[in-house]
């Protein structure tokens, strides 16, 4: 059995779940999420409570029973509270700003890369002097957050020597020792 499929989703206050046939769709104050069922997968929403049902225990049934109900789980949080992802630059001379929906990352290369971030996805740069510069994204939707952050993180990934490139706050860069001097 699925733990994870087994598990019932609590819906909290001023949220609206609509449970249509294959489709299930989340209203919230931050915004609305729709996710589509597939392979005889089912949602019934009772009291406040979604469950997620499978119609056997077939290996592919038991793999999407579990994907399903962590999407509208995902689904739920982020229509009542969202989600949120910190990205810091560690460089000489990394640079980020934003204008609206439009990120402007300097990363050490010729040229800056201007990232058009979709209006789903509110943007903040922060730059403090003596500190990293930081790009903060917060979304009701958190597929697309994560797909947009990996976007950035890949423009210059953390090298294992000095450390440079665009990380996750709080992630930990598992650095090498370098050559060693000659005799």
């Amino acid at each position: 059995m699925s733990r994870i499929g087994q598990a019932p989703i609590a819906v909290p206050a001023g949220v609206e779940v609509i449970i249509n046939g294959d489709s299930v769709t989340v209203k919230g104050k931050l915004g609305e999420l729709n996710q589509v069922l597939e392979s005889g997968i089912t949602a019934k929403l009772e009291d406040g409570v979604i469950t997620v049902e499978r119609p056997s225990d077939d290996k592919d049934h038991k793999a999407k029973h579990g994907l399903y109900r962590a999407l509208i789980n995902n689904m739920v949080v982020g229509v009542s509270e969202g989600f949120s992802h910190t990205l810091e630059l560690i460089g000489v001379g990394y640079r980020a700003s934003n204008q609206g929906q439009v990120l402007d990352l300097s990363l050490g290369y010729s040229h800056n890369f201007l990232f058009a971030i979709p209006s789903e996805v509110k943007v903040e740069t922060t730059m403090d002097k003596g500190k990293a510069p930081t790009v903060t994204l917060t979304s009701h939707d958190k597929q697309l957050l994560g797909a947009i952050t990996a976007k950035i993180r890949s423009l210059r990934k953390p090298e294992p020597y000095k450390g440079k490139g665009v990380k996750f706050k709080g992630e930990v860069i598992r650095r090498k020792a370098g050559k060693s001097a000659a005799k």
